[in-house]
């Protein structure tokens, strides 16, 4: 269980538990609030209430509070990339499913850490902090605690969390590098698609060419995102003329190439919530890019 712990400094001496939590944890007030109920505070190892006074040399321990999800477990592969008591990082497989959903409330990334977490006798809740479609692959982080998702999620809002993809994209890219800075939004409610639009929330991708296939008029670019908006990379990439190879709601079909969009989350960095060390991680393009790849580079016939 992940613990925080404080020892008084003269300077804090006379000051109150809570105030001490305010000062030196920056927990959200949700999360203050169950580890208020749930009575989670100790001063010298003894539950401590919010109004108590504290001494130069007092020590407060800080638990956070247990919880656990409740989905189906199933005995779905899962790749983990990194993992210690407070996150998880997976390299998602395409075809599956982030999280349950009315209509698909089975076969998910969830039921399978439902089933991991039973192979290895733990129990939290999963907290998925980024997401990723369904058909594309690559590196998936899940925060055991709420307090690894609250830090996660402000990193990405300060632009603290670096997310490279690679994807293949119809057309040959001309210019080497560049950056597409336009709003997305989305035009009909009913309809999962979204689309560049005046009114939409801003959207910022850069891309940059890996290499050029020419023959078969297609190039394999790198992605770097500045904001996470719903399909971004898909949209930006399809409204510059250039969707993503495989993705049938922008245009980019080609099912002798590939069967889903040839999108891979391949790189990924941040700041570790409780070390504060950095990390990076980076997952291989899949099987299906590889072949996709392949065959553009060495030929291949329709």
């Amino acid at each position: 269980m992940t613990q925080f712990k404080h020892t008084v400094t003269k300077e804090d001496e006379g000051m109150e538990v809570r105030d001490i939590m305010r000062k030196y944890f920056d927990f959200s007030s949700r999360l203050r609030n169950k580890i208020k109920r749930n009575k989670l505070v100790s001063l010298n190892d003894q539950q401590a209430e919010g109004w108590y006074s504290v001494s130069e040399g007092d020590v407060i321990t800080i638990d956070l509070p247990d919880e656990k999800s409740d989905f189906p477990p199933q005995n779905i592969p899962l790749f983990p990339v990194y993992e210690d008591e407070d996150m998880l990082i997976l390299n998602k497989q395409p075809g599956l499913i982030v999280h349950p959903t009315k209509g698909h409330p089975v076969n998910t990334v969830a039921n399978a850490l439902m089933y991991y977490m039973d192979q290895k006798g733990e129990s939290w809740k999963i907290r998925f902090v980024n997401r990723l479609d369904m058909d594309t692959s690559g590196l998936l982080v899940v925060a055991k605690n709420a307090y690894c998702q609250n830090e996660y999620t402000i990193q990405s809002k300060n632009n603290l969390v670096k997310k490279t993809y690679t994807a293949i994209v119809r057309g040959t890219v001309e210019a080497d590098c560049g950056t597409i800075d336009l709003p997305i939004g989305r035009p009909d409610p009913v309809d999962v698609r979204r689309g560049v639009m005046e009114n939409g929330s801003p959207s910022v991708t850069h891309y940059r060419v890996l290499e050029r296939f020419e023959k078969y008029n297609y190039t394999l670019v790198e992605l770097l995102l500045e904001t996470g908006r719903t399909h971004q990379i898909r949209v930006h990439m399809s409204h510059i003329g250039h969707p993503v190879l495989g993705d049938h709601l922008y245009g980019g079909e080609n099912v002798n190439l590939i069967e889903r969009q040839a999108l891979h989350a391949s790189r990924l960095s941040f700041t570790h919530p409780i070390t504060k060390e950095p990390l990076e991680f980076e997952a291989p393009l899949p099987d299906d890019m590889l072949k996709a790849t392949d065959y553009l580079r060495n030929g291949f016939t329709l």
